[in-house]
């Protein structure tokens, strides 16, 4: 299993951009689609965007058009672009790997603390 740390969050005015940076203790070309969550206090975790094992990348309903999800194999980490902020982004966000299927990433490994995006107006 893999161990991801989360940085990069903040507080930002809505329509403010942020960059998140995900760090894998180890080797992400081996961990399946690659994904970024959020997760509000209250409400189930959300899959934002996902960069699938052939390259193609997906995104939430919410973030389409705003937000922008890369990766580095050779650094093992995990990238998301956030711009034209809004305060329904405001959330933890969260990396993970994992399975995959019709819509729903399935984590494989241990979830990592975090980083807190608040989005004011």
């Amino acid at each position: 299993q893999v161990q991801f740390v989360e940085s990069g969050g903040g507080l930002v005015q809505v329509g403010g951009s942020l960059r998140l940076s995900c760090t894998a203790s180890g080797s992400i070309s081996t961990i399946g689609a690659l994904g970024w969550y959020r997760q509000v206090v209250g409400r189930p975790r959300e899959l934002v965007a996902v960069i699938l094992e052939n390259g193609d990348t997906k995104y939430g309903d919410p973030v389409l058009g705003r937000f922008t999800m890369s990766s580095d194999a050779a650094k093992s980490a995990m990238y998301l672009q956030m711009n034209d902020l809004k305060i329904e982004d405001t959330a933890v966000y969260l990396c993970n790997g994992g399975f995959f299927s019709k819509g729903t990433l399935y984590p494989k490994n241990p979830w990592g603390q975090g980083t807190q995006v608040t989005v004011s107006s």
